[in-house]
């Protein structure tokens, strides 16, 4: 049960990381770039070997961002910069590395719809920030969870959570991996990590997803000032 090509709306960004994933990333000259946002709510920085990419609105200017110094070699994930964009009480959320794999022939194994898993926080958070997301799990045990959605650039992207009483039993792996027949094969899906959920990463890793870009996502606090 593939999900729908149709219902993507690939953003430039989606396209720039699709390259990314066939070999051919951004030059690595050091240089920065604007995008507009992929979200209406959710704007974000994207790191890449030697490059950056800032998906603000058009209240900031280039200007502003030129004035915050988000080079390709580390400046753009300066804390200092995301602060700047987002004011001190808008949402920062953790630096994650981004992970893609091409989808995979087939049905899945394990993996069924679960909309009744949908008020979990799992689902919550994954439906505040990507958009027709659906909710799966296994057929008969609530033990874990994964969602996909449309995420950055307008790419499927996935999220998954385990029982802490199923971890570190290879589950983690076997879902992610299942997830990968829910995409035609021609499509990649995302997957954003924080590198220091060293459990999380190691599954996505061995569910044969590869590194293609770092992500910050945010929402400003307007009235703090974000949005610079």
């Amino acid at each position: 049960m593939p999900t729908d090509p149709s219902q993507r709306l690939l953003h430039p960004v989606g396209r720039l990381l699709e390259r990314a994933a066939a070999g051919e990333p951004p030059p690595a000259d050091g240089t920065w770039s604007r995008e507009r946002p992929w979200s209406a709510t959710v704007y974000g920085v994207l790191t890449f070997t030697g490059h950056a990419v800032l998906c603000v609105p058009d209240s900031v200017t280039d200007a502003d961002l030129a004035g915050l110094h988000p080079d390709g070699f580390g400046g753009a994930a300066d804390p200092r910069l995301i602060v700047a964009l987002a004011g001190q009480r808008g949402w920062i959320d953790s630096l994650d590395l981004v992970l893609s794999a091409p989808g995979l022939v087939g049905r899945p194994q394990w993996l069924v719809p679960r909309p009744d898993l949908a008020d979990q926080p799992r689902a919550l958070r994954a439906a505040g920030l990507r958009t027709a997301t659906r909710v799966f799990g296994l057929a008969d045990r609530d033990d874990a969870i994964l969602t996909i959605g449309n995420g950055i650039g307008g790419l499927r992207e996935l999220s998954f959570e385990l029982d802490p009483t199923s971890r570190d039993s290879g589950l983690g792996r076997r879902l992610i991996a299942d997830a990968r027949h829910l995409i035609v094969p021609d499509e990649i899906v995302l997957a954003s990590v924080a590198p220091g959920n060293i459990a999380s990463m190691r599954a996505t890793l061995a569910a044969g997803f590869r590194p293609l870009a770092g992500v910050q996502l945010f929402r400003p606090d307007v009235a703090s000032g974000g949005d610079t």
